[in-house]
């Protein structure tokens, strides 16, 4: 964990590996209109999922349906994954 001016950032669990990390080296999902957006800024109200920048932690939260569990709703993955590919492709 950093230490930012004698105080430690907030930790979070990936949704995909389930391993720490912290708010500044995570993507928070959050749900918008019943879409799941990427929160950029991490700002949007309600609950949110944290993910590392990773297509496995990506995968592994596909597969095991995390993202409807960590935000309580059913929600249409195709948008996520494909803003989820293009932010993955770029930080490679």
């Amino acid at each position: 964990m950093a230490a930012k001016a004698g105080k430690m950032e907030p930790v979070r669990t990936c949704v995909g590996c389930k391993k720490l990390g912290t708010r500044t080296s995570l993507i928070r999902i959050a749900s918008e209109q019943n879409r799941l957006v990427i929160d950029s800024d991490k700002k949007l109200p309600g609950r949110g999922a944290w993910l590392h920048a990773s297509p496995d932690c990506l995968k592994l939260a596909l597969d095991r349906k995390a993202f409807g569990r960590a935000l309580r709703g059913e929600f249409q993955l195709t948008q996520l994954i494909e803003q989820a590919e293009t932010m993955l492709a770029k930080n490679e």
